[in-house]
This record gives structure tokens, sequence and C-alpha cells, in this order.
């Protein structure tokens, strides 16, 4: 039942701080991993075990939101996640070896997974069904909004603070959403209905989705299928989730209803939110590596970087929900979104070494418009068809999309990097040639400047040679990175036929409604 008045507005404010704050920690630990190196005394790279934790819990999480909700009611299992949310933020603040906050990371994912599409849930149950754009208008904020100040949050703490306090901003806001949740947030009168536990779903959901999420995060960095481990899993993650489809269609109690993707809105749907995590977390994933690596900014430039854009999705995002609510057709507003989108990744690929805060202002501008252009209408229409009683479901596939779209992102954007790296630099090694005159030029004109400034002309040989393979090191990296961004761009553009192609489900009949006509 829609709220009015107080009630409902204390209800969004909790439900969207309860979102923004799970969705920070997918990107605010990023800026902190060398910190967390030197202060426990392992290697970079056993420290994105902190980062692959969270993201393995939050996927395998999400999609049993809805069941975990009618087993034990919906407010209940939200406050309860809250609250198991903000305690393994201290702990994890409090983690003294990388197997304990690893850990407790991975219990914070267990938490924070039930508060995207549960938090969404409420949201379009606060608000009147034709209000449902708007909802999904402010949801958005911290879709969009929470990865992307993510590392500005975090660059700042690290700079001021020590990295145990990424955890512990968590802590006030928790609190105060959980005491909130419980005051004002009401058990739905549609709720599912739970009756036998489907254990072989669960456990089939677990080994699938977990699988599948470790060979995303870790893949490029143990070779890919070079890895025993990566083919192991791979194999593991096909096996199970064709297990699991196959028995969550035929149990009678199934953990995750899948038969709500009959709705053919859904599913489609379902198919461009993929698309918009891939966009959205791969660019932002891109972005700062490409600022920090070869412009030389550091964690909290990076962060300000991207600032402009968040602040205008901040602004376009009600607007583009009070549009939609007026009734403009939700297709052309995704066309023009993914076109725009395009457009931003487009624009990214003509720039250069000497790209300055100007030159990412005007494309991260037009990203900010075009991503509430597509998230909006997509979320609204995704559940346009479903029943009060299958919304959760199917905002919990949604999301689960959404998640598996970015990691899946990040790792193809990664293998591209890496490949693109290798070719581009065979490319231009091809023009750098001992017996090349542009070649000796350049040597030569750096040898006399190491013995201008005192060196022996052995020691000024080996800089020179050494400046020439920097040169050609960094040259490599942004060709690499422009061909990223081009082929993001080419990925967008490939989708714009398909979104025409929408159909907006049938209305569902409010529960209001249907007391009415009794």
């Amino acid at each position: 039942m829609a709220e009015q008045g107080f009630r409902k507005w204390i209800i969004v404010i909790t439900v969207v701080s309860a979102a923004v704050i799970e969705l920070i920690d997918t990107s605010i630990v990023n800026v902190a991993i060398t910190n967390m190196s030197a202060s426990l005394g392992a290697t970079i790279e056993d420290v994105a075990w902190v980062i692959t934790a969270y993201a393995i819990a939050n996927v395998i999480i999400i999609p049993m939101t809805s069941f975990l909700g009618g087993l034990f009611g919906r407010r209940n299992y939200y406050v309860f996640s809250i609250l198991l949310f903000t305690l393994a933020s201290f702990f994890c603040g409090n983690s003294h070896t990388l197997p304990e906050l690893v850990f407790f990371r991975f219990m914070q994912g267990i938490g924070g997974g039930a508060l995207l599409s549960t938090s969404q849930s409420i949201l379009f149950d606060t608000f009147t069904i034709e209000e449902r754009p708007f909802a999904s208008a402010i949801f958005g904020l911290g879709v969009v909004i929470g990865p992307t100040i993510g590392p500005t949050l975090g660059g700042w703490i690290v700079d001021n603070f020590t990295w145990p306090w990424i955890f512990f901003v968590n802590i006030p806001i928790g609190i105060t959403a959980a005491v909130l949740s419980w005051t004002f947030v009401k058990e739905p009168k549609d709720e599912r209905k739970v009756g036998a536990i489907d254990w072989t779903g669960i456990l089939l959901l677990i080994v699938g989705i977990s699988s599948l999420q470790y060979v995303l995060e870790r893949g490029e960095t143990e070779d890919w299928f070079d890895s025993r481990t990566i083919v192991l899993l791979s194999a593991t993650a096909v096996i199970g989730l064709i297990l699991f489809v196959w028995r969550e269609l035929t149990t009678k109690h199934p953990v995750v209803e899948l038969h709500v993707l009959k709705s053919r809105t859904l599913a489609f749907c379902a198919f461009l939110t993929f698309i918009i995590g891939f966009g959205l977390f791969s660019s932002v994933f891109v972005i700062p590596v490409f600022a920090q690596r070869l412009l030389g900014y550091t964690a909290m430039q990076t962060g300000l970087l991207l600032l402009p854009g968040a602040i205008v999705t901040l602004f376009v995002l009600p607007f583009v929900g009070k549009i939609q609510q007026r009734g403009f057709p939700p297709q052309l507003m995704i066309f023009f979104g993914f076109a725009l989108t395009a457009l931003y990744t487009f624009m990214l690929s003509r720039i250069s070494l000497q790209a300055g805060w100007w030159d990412f202002f005007g494309p991260l501008v037009i990203r900010g418009i075009g991503l509430p252009l597509c998230f909006i209408p997509i979320t609204t229409l995704a559940v346009s068809g479903l029943s009060p009683r299958d919304i959760p479901q199917g905002v919990a596939l949604n999301n689960m999309m959404r998640q598996l779209g970015g990691s899946f992102g990040i790792a193809i954007v990664n293998t591209y990097l890496a490949h693109r790296m290798q070719i581009n630099r065979v490319g231009l090694i091809a023009h750098v040639t001992q017996y090349g005159s542009a070649t000796q030029l350049r040597l030569n004109t750096m040898i006399q400047s190491f013995m201008a400034k005192g060196e022996t002309i052995a020691v000024a040989q080996q800089q020179a040679t050494a400046a020439l393979e920097g040169a050609v090191l960094r040259q490599t990296m942004v060709k690499s990175y422009l061909d990223v961004f081009v082929f993001v761009t080419i990925f967008f553009v490939m989708c714009l036929p398909l979104i025409l192609t929408i159909r907006k489900g049938k209305a569902p009949i409010s529960a209001e409604a249907m007391s009415g006509a009794h």
C-alpha cells in the first residue's frame, strides 16, 4: 500500500541511504588496496580478495532476496541485513590479518546483497503504480551515484585518515537506517509465501554463481584458461547454473522464481540492464586507471574528475522520472540514453596525454544525462507486467543482471586491454629501431641531455634507452585505453536497434483496485 506525507519521505530517505552505502562499498575499497597491503603485510594481489569476497557474496544473495524476505518477513530480513552489513563493517575496520578482513568483507556482502533489491521493492510499495517512474528515479540516485562517488570518498578518507575509516563511516548510517526501517517500514500485503525450503536449489545457486563470479573477478589475474583453477570453476559454473535453472523450473517450491521471466518485458529489460551494468562499471573502472596511471592524478583528483557527471545525474534523474510519468515513450528515452552513452565513450576515445580536466568534463556530463535516460525507463518497464507478489523477484533478478553485467564488463575490458597492449606495442616497436633516423635523433638528443647533467656517456646511453622504452610503453598504454573506449562504444551502438522492440507489460491490478472491486 502506498504511503503518504511524512512517513513516505522518511522511508524514501532511509532505503535510499541503505542502498547508497551498499553501492559505495563496491568501489570505495579500490583506492585503499595499496594502504591495506602495506598495513596487513600482504601482496596487492592477495588483498584483491577483499573486493572479490564482497562481489561473490553480493551476487549470491541478490537473487535470493525475494525468497528470504518471504521466509522471514520482508521488514525483519531488511533490518537484519542492515545490521549485519553494519556489524561486518565494524569488524572489517578492526581486522588485523588478511583472512580476517576477507571473512568479514564476505559477511558484509551477504548483508549488503539484500539492501539493493529490498530497498527498491520497498520504494515501489511506497509509491503508487503511476508514481513508479519517479520512484525509479529516486532509487537511481544510489545506483548511478554510489559507484561514482565511492572512489572520491575513498580517496579523501585514505588521504586524510586511515583505511579502516572507509568501513567505519557505514556504522552511523547503518544504525540509523535500521532503527528507521523497523519503525516505519511495513510488511507488504502481497508478500510471497514460502513453503518448503529448496536446499538443493540454494546449493546449486551458491556453487554456480560463486564459481562464475570468481572466474570473472580473478580470470585476468590467473591468465584465464591457462589456469587449472579457472578451467575447473568455469565448468562448475556452467554445470551448476544449468542444473539450477532446471531445478527451479521443475520444483514446487523454488528459491528463485524464474517463472517471472515469462514476462517478455522483464526478460528484455534484464538483458538491457546487463548492458548498462557492463557500461557503467567498466567505464567507472577504466577512467580512474587512465587518469592515475597516465595523467598522474591522485585518488582524490580522480574522484573530483568524476564528480561533475554525478552531479548532472543527480539533477537529471528526477526530471526523467517526471517526463516518463507524464507518458513520454520509454523506448525513445532508452534509445537516446544508449546513444548518449555511446557518444560519451566515443568522445573519450579521442583524448590524448595532453588531456586536462575540461577534456573529461564534456563526455562525463553527457554520460550523466544518458545513464538516467537508460536506467529509469528500464527499471520501471521491467516490473510493469508483474503482479505485486512477483515484483520483489523481478527486481532481484534485474539487479543481479546489473551486477553480473558489471563483473563481465570489468573482466572483458581487462582482457581486451591486455590484448591491445600486446598488439599496440608490436606496432610501435616496429617503428623504433636502432637503424631508424628518427630513433637515432631522439636517442642522441636524450644522451646529450643526460651528459649535460654530468652523466658519463655509458650511463647516459642507458638512461636514454630506458627513457625511450618508457615513452613507448606510455604510448602503448594510451592507444590501448582508447581502443577500450572504442570497443565499449561499438557495444552500445549495436544494442540501439534492439531497444525499439521493447513492449510495455500489461499493468498489474493493484491491491487497492481489487479491494474496490469487491
